[in-house]
């Protein structure tokens, strides 16, 4: 067996949700929700099966859901996209990584990435023959500066792989911090693989900047997108990879020999999605919002120390400002033998971890909420008392 793949462990979403399933607790750890998908996409899914095309669909995708993707950017984004050129349509956001990386990674090339991580992307760029060069972000703002960018390029920086908005830390570069790294991708003739999944889950009145919304980006950007986090439909794994077209020739040639193709009712499913009123976007992230904000809310009364939460589905314990000296891995043990599942953050560093951070989803409904918030709660004391 490749080494690569065999002393690789099961994943920490995988190894919680077991042990979860296994002792009744309520998972806030594995990223899923359990409300929040619009029915209107279900049934446009649904009557897609019975009377549509079930045979191989295009291998860039349906044009019927790139061009929707293409018009869904201008609308939201202002990205002009030709959607014959510039967009692939992939089986989930995992396997857009996959065939970016792939494609665009020589053996030996370096590859820039930012921790904490989500935790596909090191195997992913390690299979490519990539060598990774890591760039350590910490709490509470979790971002990067020029001096940290200036350490970690070098001549041999072939490409930078972003998270925006980043899980697990639910912190977002804004505009000025993409023109920061913009700067230092076009000297060192690098690309950009932007993993924007969570591009619609931002909050407090923020606007997701896209990397291909900077000009200096627009060429040597790969911008990879999710049905799955966009609809709260994670099960459908339908991604997207949008770039310039020389990118996308490339792209294109890495994912026909990985999935080749996505199953058509359910990109016709999407493509309904992306055309709903701009309203719906807005009432969605307002209805994560108001989640976050009882969870957070909680959690502080009951004396928890709450780190800033941007975007995406999770907002994080501090635990040493908690008064919990545990490290993340044991307080998380702790917490699920009190009937939570959580994620200790220190499983998403390949070295150097932050220890003191616990991360917690928010997309339930408020009986599971209500329900953990207790739990905590009580579990406070006890977690504070060990040593």
């Amino acid at each position: 067996m490749n080494p690569l793949y065999a002393s690789m462990p099961t994943t920490i979403f995988e190894a919680m949700s077991a042990r979860a399933r296994a002792t009744g607790a309520i998972n806030l750890g594995q990223g899923f929700p359990d409300s929040g998908w619009p029915d209107d996409v279900l049934d446009s899914a649904a009557a897609a099966l019975r009377t549509g095309n079930n045979q191989y669909p295009p291998m860039p995708g349906i044009p019927e859901l790139r061009q929707a993707i293409a018009d869904h950017y201008r609308a939201h984004q202002v990205i002009d996209l030709d959607w014959r050129s510039e967009v692939t349509v992939t089986s989930g956001a995992t396997e857009a990584l996959a065939a970016a990386l792939l494609a665009l990674i020589s053996p030996g090339d370096e590859v820039i990435l930012f921790q904490p991580l989500y935790d596909a992307y090191l195997p992913l760029v390690r299979r490519a023959g990539g060598v990774p060069v890591l760039v350590p972000l910490a709490p509470p703002h979790w971002q990067f500066d020029a001096a940290m960018l200036e350490a970690a390029f070098t001549p041999r920086t072939r490409i930078v792989l972003l998270n925006n908005p980043l899980n697990p830390s639910a912190s977002r570069f804004d505009r000025a911090a993409l023109e920061l790294l913009a700067g230092f991708v076009e000297r060192h003739d690098a690309v950009l693989i932007a993993d924007e999944v969570w591009e619609h889950v931002v909050f407090d009145g923020a606007a997701h900047v896209s990397v291909l919304a900077i000009p200096a980006l627009r060429q040597r950007s790969v911008k990879i997108g999710s049905a799955g986090k966009i609809f709260a439909l994670t099960g459908w794994k339908v991604g997207w990879m949008c770039a310039a077209p020389h990118l996308t020739a490339g792209l294109a040639k890495s994912h026909q020999f990985l999935t080749f193709t996505t199953p058509p009712n359910l990109q016709a499913g999407v493509a309904h999605g992306l055309g709903k009123d701009a309203a719906w976007f807005t009432a969605m992230r307002a209805g994560f919002e108001r989640s976050r904000d009882r969870l957070v809310d909680g959690l502080s009364d009951a004396g928890y120390a709450m780190l800033p939460s941007n975007g995406t589905w999770f907002v994080s314990i501090d635990l040493a400002a908690s008064g919990i000296a545990l490290d993340d891995v044991t307080a998380a043990d702790r917490l699920l033998d009190a009937g939570v599942a959580t994620i200790p953050v220190s499983a998403f560093y390949a070295e150097s971890p932050v220890t003191t951070t616990l991360r917690l989803c928010f997309a339930k409904n408020d009986t599971t909420l209500d329900a953990a918030i207790g739990k905590l709660a009580a579990s406070l004391d006890g977690l504070r008392d060990c040593r």
